[in-house]
């Protein structure tokens, strides 16, 4: 397994200074992000270190020695939207967007993409699911004839207001992910694996690893902390941000020695990406760049 970073965190650096600085402390891999240029939409959105709309062969070429110089490799190109958003332009240019990061993970030879299936946060479940079997077949046909895969996070995206009730993203727990494979069986559909997301739902982020084990494409080192207290005064029907908090790993619940076991009893032979979205880390860039150094030194015990 290679140790990574998902470079949303260390957007205040260029392509080429974030390669530096990944290589400098001894990760491996980078999961790039690939955000349309502009303004972010959210919270470590917005990020575009790769900017797919300009890629051509001289681009590729500078972008893969620049990879080979420092002896890092891409796990995937990384665009995280809400594709089945209820405003239909959103979700159009996301969709768009999302077809052009396909296209650009074939031209690099990175062949993965990392993303959501989005929802809209207003419909039920079942109504979720129409739109998911309207939209996602033709992106994951897509993905198959450019022979890229497509890795799903198990993010519900609730965690403001505007989130509320639904979240903004339907692959959220073991059954969904049943129902959206029966939908769509292609060997280019999987997943991407973030264990906190399962600790604050109350799922068990051990089990599924074994159950899904052929479909678990690319993974996320991330770690969450419960607030008892909070949630003892808010319940689990609060916006989620309200008892718990992302944490840097090894700072929050889960159990790394379990699930990196886990991963290693499955013969998962891909990336471990580091996500940080502590906010504890997030008032300086020195402070940013002091997180993706500590979830290094942290989870290097596990990956010698």
């Amino acid at each position: 397994m290679k140790l990574g970073i998902n470079s949303a965190i260390l957007g205040h650096y260029n392509f080429e200074e974030m390669l530096d600085f990944a290589e400098k402390i001894g990760y491996e891999s980078i999961e790039v992000a690939c955000w349309p240029q502009g303004k972010a939409e959210r919270r470590y959105a917005g990020v575009s270190h790769i900017d797919v709309l300009s890629l051509d062969q001289n681009k590729k070429e500078e972008i893969q020695g620049m990879l080979k110089d420092r002896n890092l490799e891409i796990s995937a190109l990384a665009y995280y939207p809400n594709v089945l958003d209820q405003d239909p332009e959103l979700a159009e240019a996301s969709k768009n967007h999302l077809l052009k990061v396909i296209e650009a993970a074939a031209f690099l030879e990175v062949n993965m993409v990392t993303t959501f299936i989005g929802r809209n946060h207003s419909l039920n479940l079942d109504e979720n699911f129409k739109l998911f079997e309207k939209i996602w077949p033709e992106i994951i046909s897509f993905a198959q004839q450019k022979n890229v895969k497509i890795a799903i996070e198990n993010c519900p995206m609730w965690f403001s207001n505007d989130e509320w009730p639904g979240g903004k993203n339907l692959f959220t727990s073991p059954r969904n992910w049943k129902r959206a494979f029966e939908i769509i069986p292609s060997e280019n559909f999987g997943i991407n694996y973030d264990p906190s997301h399962f600790v604050w739902q109350h799922i068990d982020y051990i089990k599924p690893l074994y159950e899904f084990r052929d479909r678990i494409f690319h993974v996320h080192f991330k770690d969450i902390k419960l607030y008892q207290d909070k949630l003892d005064q808010v319940g689990i029907m609060a916006n989620p941000l309200e008892y718990m908090a992302p944490k840097l790993p090894g700072l929050g619940d889960v159990n790394w020695g379990a699930y990196i076991s886990a991963l290693n009893d499955i013969g998962y032979k891909g990336h471990g990406i580091v996500e940080v979205e502590d906010r504890s880390y997030e008032d300086t860039e020195a402070d940013m760049d002091k997180s993706v150094i500590l979830s290094y030194n942290y989870l290097r015990q596990f990956l010698i």
